[in-house]
């Protein structure tokens, strides 16, 4: 086991558009930030606890009351929403307030906090010139530091692997993670040759990415609601 937590926590996820003030077309955006949550809502209604939510012009937020899906969730609003670019945090804890199902609004507690903490984070180690460069970082309250500290790091080696993608390796990664199937299908969907597939997968690291995006959601899994 990754965790062995004395509390049923909660997920806590919140979203922030880098560089959102220099968008020209912010309304384009929002509408289409709005789809994609939307989307996402729908699609994993039964992990969620509260429907993601825009809170602010440039950001949101949802809880999850299982983290079994949760790098699934934060990659498909990474591909919907691409180019632009976006922080995530995730805060593992309980949430005291009352929960509204429709809206990630209003509710408090450990786990938003804690995800505040985690998009803060990359906020300030973004404006450092020897740090690591990730766009997802996680934290929880008093448990199991050292394993949040591999989750973490973890995650900044698959923003490293991510940000090197050319256009097609990009293209061909993601379409592999969304359908989960072979190259031949894949290639099909692109219009290309299996071989520019299997080029395209090697030369972006996509077994690797794969590989520890699945050991990331192997831990968060763990995490999951006991009255739920």
């Amino acid at each position: 086991m990754f965790f062995s937590l004395h509390s049923s926590p909660y997920i806590a996820i919140i979203g922030d558009i880098k560089d959102s003030r220099k968008i020209a077309s912010r309304d384009d955006v929002q509408e289409k930030l709005k789809k994609t949550l939307n989307d996402i809502n729908t699609k994993h209604i039964r992990h969620i606890a509260s429907k993601f939510t825009i809170t602010l012009g440039d950001e949101f937020q949802g809880l999850l009351h299982n983290g079994e899906n949760t790098m699934a969730i934060i990659t498909e609003i990474e591909m919907k929403m691409f180019p632009l670019r976006i922080r995530f945090g995730i805060g593992i804890g309980e949430i005291t307030t009352e929960i509204n199902r429709e809206l990630a609004i209003g509710a408090d507690g450990p786990g938003y906090h804690k995800a505040r903490e985690a998009i803060e984070y990359i906020k300030q180690n973004e404006k450092r010139k020897q740090a690591s460069e990730t766009d997802i970082r996680l934290k929880i309250s008093g448990e199991r530091q050292e394993t949040v500290d591999l989750i973490n790091t973890v995650l900044s080696l698959m923003t490293t692997i991510k940000h090197s993608w050319s256009e097609r390796q990009r293209q061909t990664i993601w379409d592999m993670l969304e359908h989960q199937d072979s190259q031949t299908n894949a290639a099909k969907r692109l219009g290309i040759r299996q071989s520019s597939v299997q080029k395209n997968l090697a030369n972006g690291n996509y077994y690797t990415y794969k590989e520890a995006m699945n050991i990331v959601e192997k831990a968060l899994g763990e995490i999951r609601k006991n009255d739920v």
